[in-house]
């Protein structure tokens, strides 16, 4: 599976990016896709998650403020961020998801393709 995430870039307070991950080599219309961060010194969390049915979820950091959204013509999940602060500066990455038997909770699955810097000045 090949994952290129897009759309990174250095912003002000408070505006606005628009991310783009293609992804190839798998069957996109039948996984849940999700958006992950990682900053300096941090381990890599999961901000946004779209599962086959559209159903969203995110998390709190970013709940309100950020969209996630997919075009299973295009093979393309997107993240939609808006009122950027500095603590959402990270490296961002797409990956599939699949769901933990016994938390329930998404796990990344597969391999991870390269990300999308987002640095937010305050």
């Amino acid at each position: 599976v090949q994952l290129q995430a897009s759309g990174g870039g250095l912003v002000q307070t408070g505006r606005f990016l628009r991310l783009s991950c293609i992804v190839s080599g798998t069957t996109f219309w039948s996984q849940a896709m999700g958006w992950f961060r990682q900053s300096p010194g941090n381990q890599r969390e999961l901000v946004a998650s779209i599962g086959r049915g559209d159903g969203t979820d995110y998390a709190d950091s970013v709940k309100g403020r950020f969209i996630i959204s997919r075009d299973n013509a295009k093979n393309t999940v997107y993240l939609q961020m808006n009122e950027l602060k500095p603590e959402d500066t990270a490296v961002y990455y797409c990956n599939q998801l699949v769901r933990s038997l016994g938390s329930g909770k998404y796990n990344p699955r597969g391999n991870w393709g390269r990300g999308t810097q987002v640095t937010v000045s305050s």
